[in-house]
């Protein structure tokens, strides 16, 4: 059995900052380095007692906050750590804190990360069989906090999955011309990448199970204080593959016409602008 990237204590959830800071400082390069974003994959990420764990408590699960059914994500839930079973929130929690902090802003160089205590799109990511996520840009801005969204972080639940049961993350170049790299969501797979505006990522090929499992992920975003009026704030953005049925993402033309009137009139109109608009 492999050692795990990140040696939380099983029992405690606890880990030195500094062992955990020297987790990530020999794959910091790499990361970094990642086209056409940073971004990397780490199989064995936690002590598998604690995968194995979460992935029994989160078997049943209570109703979901929060429910997808569009063309462009389906059949997608998602449950909030506060409403799950104990050890499972406490793993939240500890993913949230300054040891866990300090492991991403050495991997991924950005200074002055911030866990979002709101857990604002995170939590337990559940995707039934049938059920998709088009490849997308997510929203930059956490309105309540007024931060800038900086970096993803998912920890998939999903024992002995094959790529041929679909649902495969899968990371895609600027113009949207081809895919760059794919990761099958595999039991304790970590999956950590930089988000922006063209950070265009998701998992599109529907899940197809063969006993009818759902894709299952832990899912956590974090931020930093460099947000200014300067920017325009988006939710999420969709793009369809080339050669495929994706539906193209009807806010993308609202966004960009946000963009073009910041980037063309003075701050003061914008801001009437946008006042006027609420």
């Amino acid at each position: 059995m492999s050692e795990p990237v990140y040696p939380i204590n099983p029992d405690t959830l606890l880990i030195d900052p500094d062992v955990a800071r020297k987790a990530a400082a020999g794959m910091a390069q790499t990361y970094q380095n990642a086209q056409p974003y940073p971004h990397a994959g780490f199989d064995d990420f936690l002590p598998l007692a604690v995968v194995e764990r979460v992935r029994e408590e989160v078997r049943n699960l209570p109703e979901p906050e929060t429910v997808f059914s569009r063309p462009q994500e389906n059949l997608k839930t998602s449950y909030l750590p506060e409403r799950l079973p104990n050890y499972t929130k406490n793993v939240f929690y500890a993913l949230n804190s300054r040891p866990f902090i300090l492991f991403l802003e050495t991997l991924s160089g950005i200074e002055g990360l911030i866990p979002d205590p709101y857990f604002s799109g995170g939590g337990i990511h559940k995707v039934a069989n049938g059920g998709h996520l088009d490849i997308h840009a997510d929203f930059n801005h956490h309105g309540k906090m007024n931060l800038e969204r900086r970096l993803n972080v998912l920890i998939y639940l999903n024992r002995d999955w094959k790529k041929e049961y679909g649902g495969t993350f899968e990371i895609w170049d600027g113009g949207m011309t081809e895919k760059v790299r794919e990761f099958v969501p595999l039991f304790n797979r970590m999956v950590c990448f930089s988000t922006s505006s063209e950070s265009w990522h998701g998992n599109p090929e529907k899940v197809d199970h063969p006993d009818a499992e759902p894709r299952m992920s832990i899912a956590l975003y974090y931020y930093t204080a460099t947000w200014n009026d300067a920017r325009a704030s988006h939710s999420t953005l969709f793009r369809p593959r080339p050669g495929t049925d994706d539906r193209p993402d009807e806010s993308r033309g609202k966004y960009d016409l946000r963009t073009l009137a910041k980037d063309i009139l003075p701050p003061i109109l914008y801001r009437r602008l946008k006042g006027a608009r609420r």
